[in-house]
């Protein structure tokens, strides 16, 4: 089939509008389940302290006489701890010229710039949080504060590698980071090791979080060492969303932004970031220095491990 002779088609027209879609499409990830998970608190200083307390020993031998004059028995003290507020910001900036002409997708370019930056904000703070292995930095005039992330402080219930140096934070007070060690198959065996640790020291966890090749790992455990075929439904179900352990059930969680070799057993309600005040995800307005308007989105923050005992962590998994 030939065209026509003096046919006028698209590809010698001029003058035809464009169709752009008013839709914009956006595929990042934005969820942070360890933020909407935990706490969130108000801070008042850049060191943001809490204590907390431990109770003696349970005495099997506390048997007395009758009539007895007691001793006062030794009183324990709390424990103070503290953490720093790390500052992150993004900046977005915008020219006059592109405020002023029309866009598809948005009215105000300004304005989607600055929600753009607020949600690269949020993924930076959950992978700061969860997924950097960081101690906490006192900072000066050319060195950043930094807050210690969760890493920092787990060290009472942990599964490690057994070789290439693997240690725990020496102590749970955020100063420390984990030495990671050579990399092992994260097992069943070694999560209930953690679990009966984490209620031994008296924790009740109910999230594990993990990245996604140990997710999948975590599907073949017991109870769903092969995937069920649902006929009715037409539905083939291969994966654990819940576990139920000797010790509770506990929400199994995909976190993108955690290190792929940790799996996380947290006890959420034992954690929180705590916001210095006014400082909690805010937008200023830079001063306008051309023909361009900037704002800055920033968060002042410090993670705050209420009692790390409650959580723990299978750690030095391999990820392939």
């Amino acid at each position: 089939m030939a065209l026509p002779t003096s046919t006028f088609v698209t590809y010698s027209a001029v003058g035809n509008r464009e169709d752009l879609s008013d839709m914009i499409y956006r595929i990042d990830p934005v969820d942070t389940p360890f933020m909407s998970g935990v706490d969130k608190e108000k801070a008042t200083a850049v060191n943001h302290e809490w204590q907390t307390q431990a109770l003696a020993a349970a005495d099997g031998a506390n048997a007395q006489l009758e009539g007895d004059d007691p001793n006062t028995n030794t009183t324990t003290p709390t424990v103070r701890l503290g953490n720093l507020c790390q500052i992150s910001y993004k900046v977005a900036r915008v020219s006059g010229t592109q405020q002023a002409v029309d866009h598809a997708g948005r009215d105000n370019e300004l304005a989607y710039q600055e929600m753009l930056k607020g949600l690269e904000l949020k993924r930076d703070l959950e992978t700061i949080l969860c997924g950097t292995n960081q101690a906490k930095v006192v900072g000066n005039t050319t060195t950043p504060r930094k807050t210690a992330s969760v890493l920092s402080w787990i060290v009472s219930a942990t599964s490690k590698g057994t070789a290439g140096g693997a240690a725990d934070p020496a102590v749970a007070d955020g100063t420390g980071t984990r030495t990671d060690g050579t990399q092992l198959a994260f097992t069943e065996v070694r999560l209930k090791t953690v679990l009966s640790a984490i209620w031994t020291n008296g924790g009740k966890p109910g999230t594990i979080m993990t990245g996604a090749f140990n997710k999948q790992v975590f599907s073949t455990f017991t109870g769903r060492s092969t995937a069920i075929e649902e006929s009715k439904s037409k539905k083939i179900v291969a994966s654990v969303d819940a576990y139920e352990s000797d010790f509770g059930k506990l929400k199994v969680v995909a976190n993108r932004f955690q290190r792929p070799r940790d799996v996380l057993v947290l006890e959420l309600d034992k954690w929180a970031v705590a916001y210095l005040n006014g400082r909690n995800m805010i937008s200023i307005p830079l001063a306008k220095t051309g023909d361009s308007d900037r704002r800055q989105i920033l968060a002042e923050y410090a993670l705050v491990s209420r009692n790390e005992k409650a959580s723990g962590g299978v750690f030095d998994n391999t990820t392939a």
